[in-house]
C-alpha cells in the first residue's frame, strides 16, 4: 500500500479539474483551459466525454483534454484499474471519448471499453474534435504518435530535448506530420538556459506552475514573474 506520507499534500486536496475549469471558463474569454493531467483510465469514458464536452461548450471551444496513465498503484486499484494494463485501458478510454465526440451515432468495442450505438451532444467546437494531449515519458511516445494531438513531457526527470527528436522520428516513420503534434513541456524552471535549450529543439509552449496552496496575492506575484520571463524570452 502507498504510504500517505509519500504523497505530496496537494494530491490529497486538489480540486476537481473540470468543475474548476468550468468556473474559470465563466469569467474568462481568451485563455486556453486544460488538464495536466486527467487520469483517463480511472474515468468512465462516456461520462468523461460528456463532462469535457460541456466545459468545452461553456468556454467557447477553449478546452484541451490533457491525459496521463498514472503512477499511484493503490489509486488505480481503488478505481478498478489493473496497474499492469493502465496504458491499454487509458488508450481505449481516450479513443472511446473521441468516438463519442466525432460521430452522431457512436459505438466502441475493444477489450476494456464496449458500448453499442450511442448519441451524445454537444459536439466539439473544434473540428474534427477537441485536442487530446498526453503526458508522460518514453513509454508514452508511441501513444502520442498513434492518437495524441500533443505531448507534455516533464522537464528535470527526462531528457526532453533528446526525446523530442525521437518523437519526431517516430511520427515520420508512422507517416504522420511531426509538426501537427503540439509539444508543451511541464515543470520548466524560469531559467533562460533551460528554456533556450527547449526553444532550440522546437516547442510550442511551456507549462509554468504556481504554488498550489498559496494565497491569491502570492499566486498573482508568481504569475507576474512568469509573464515577465515569457516576455523577456520572446523578445530576446
Amino acid at each position: 500500500m502507498q504510504d500517505d506520507t509519500d504523497l505530496p499534500e496537494m494530491y490529497k486536496r486538489s480540486l476537481d479539474p473540470f468543475a474548476a475549469l468550468a468556473a474559470v471558463a465563466a469569467v474568462t474569454t481568451d485563455i486556453r483551459l486544460g488538464t495536466s493531467v486527467c487520469l483517463v483510465a480511472q474515468h468512465d469514458p462516456i461520462v468523461l466525454a460528456k463532462t469535457v464536452a460541456t466545459v468545452h461548450q461553456i468556454s467557447g471551444g477553449r478546452v484541451i483534454l490533457g491525459v496521463g496513465f498514472g503512477w499511484n498503484v493503490d489509486e488505480m486499484r481503488h478505481h478498478g484499474v489493473d496497474p499492469d494494463h493502465r496504458r491499454t485501458i487509458g488508450r481505449e478510454h481516450a479513443l472511446a471519448v473521441r468516438e463519442l465526440w466525432t460521430n452522431d451515432v457512436a459505438s466502441f468495442d475493444c477489450d476494456y471499453v464496449s458500448f453499442g450505438p450511442s448519441w451524445q451532444w454537444p459536439k466539439p467546437v473544434q473540428q474534427p474534435h477537441r485536442p487530446i494531449w498526453i503526458g508522460g515519458g518514453k513509454a508514452t511516445l508511441r501513444h502520442v504518435v498513434e492518437w495524441g494531438d500533443g505531448w507534455m513531457p516533464i522537464t528535470g526527470v527526462m531528457p526532453v530535448a533528446k526525446m523530442i527528436g525521437r518523437l519526431r522520428a517516430m511520427a515520420d516513420d508512422a507517416g504522420r506530420d511531426p509538426g501537427e503534434i503540439a509539444i508543451y513541456p511541464t515543470g520548466v524552471p524560469s531559467e533562460p538556459d533551460a528554456l533556450d535549450e527547449l526553444l532550440g529543439v522546437g516547442i510550442d509552449g511551456v507549462n509554468l506552475g504556481v504554488t498550489w496552496d498559496a494565497d491569491l496575492d502570492t499566486v498573482r506575484r508568481e504569475l507576474d514573474v512568469h509573464a515577465d520571463f515569457r516576455d523577456r524570452r520572446l523578445l530576446a
